[in-house]
């Protein structure tokens, strides 16, 4: 694994562990505002944590001496890759939000794990190879999540079904960004992203809710991590680890989100984990060993031999 890939890979890591812990936060957060308040609030304040952010890093590259080239068509595609990562993400989060309502915790976890398979299936439609090795290591990553999850029989009420959307969206989404992530600033784009979904959940809020201010002050805190940790910093180390990396391979890595969600619980909430399910916490890390595993020609592609898309 050359340094660029054992990079991206951590970035990403790091964001499934922020998204993982973040499960607690929003959970409590729902005891107290609806689904839509709880969605438009955490993507305001994550859209307003990266705004300080990026005139930083401006600031930083002109003391770098690096001249950066806004170009017409670079703002263009940066504003459409934001919104449509927005729309997505609003849509997405906003079907999990009221699937988690009408069905098991569990259920839910695992049926939105399932991007991870949906990936490379949406993959193969662009023409994007995913290896024998990774399609083992998705196999692999579902075995655990099962076990990981699942803990009564599977079948699909209309809660499922909600959240078995809201996975296909995610993949839309991992895929949008697989797209947009090397074209324009990562960080730029994740703020226009939040800003938009932020905005989409708020007009939703209003019409379909009731918010009242005493009750999101209430829920502050889960709010406040949700927006600064899950949204500010998470999803814009999404942007920034996707970058140059196979797209099947980042949703397995994120997936891990759904291990590091149940030891958060065991670490916050004293849940006690079983065996089956620390089983399916060692076959999901086992997958993402097997689909980083370095392959026998990176030393090649090291050397400058040549480049291969993987």
């Amino acid at each position: 694994m050359n340094r660029f890939v054992l990079r991206q890979s951590l970035l990403l890591l790091l964001t499934a562990t922020i998204w993982g812990v973040a499960f607690v936060s929003q959970s409590v957060g729902m005891d107290y505002v609806g689904a839509f308040t709880f969605n438009a609030a955490r993507s305001l304040i994550g859209a307003a944590v990266l705004i300080p952010c990026i005139a930083l890093l401006k600031k930083t590259q002109g003391k770098n001496g690096d001249q950066e080239v806004h170009k017409k068509e670079d703002k263009k595609t940066l504003l459409t890759g934001g919104i449509c990562c927005g729309v997505i993400l609003a849509l997405a989060s906003s079907f999990q939000q009221f699937g988690i309502m009408y069905t098991t915790v569990g259920k839910a976890g695992f049926i939105t794990a399932m991007y991870i398979i949906l990936v490379p299936i949406l993959g193969i439609f662009l023409k994007k190879k995913a290896g024998l090795r990774v399609g083992i290591s998705v196999v692999i990553a579902v075995a655990g999540l099962y076990l990981l999850c699942m803990t009564e029989s599977f079948r699909l009420e209309a809660g499922d079904m909600l959240v078995l959307i809201c996975a296909l969206i995610f993949s839309f989404h991992i895929m949008v960004i697989d797209h947009f992530s090397p074209l324009v600033d990562g960080v730029k784009m994740s703020c226009i992203q939040f800003l938009t979904c932020g905005i989409l959940c708020g007009i939703c809020m209003f019409l379909f809710e009731e918010p009242k201010p005493a009750m999101i002050l209430a829920a502050w805190k889960p709010i406040l991590y949700a927006g600064v940790m899950s949204c500010g910093v998470g999803y814009t180390l999404q942007i920034i680890g996707q970058k140059g990396m196979n797209p099947t391979v980042a949703s397995l890595i994120m997936s891990l989100e759904s291990v590091i969600s149940v030891l958060a619980g065991f670490v916050l909430l004293d849940e006690v984990l079983s065996k089956r399910e620390l089983f399916g916490c060692a076959l999901m890390f086992g997958a993402i060993v097997l689909a980083q595993l370095p392959k026998a020609d990176d030393k090649r592609r090291e050397d400058g031999i040549y480049v291969r898309d993987f």
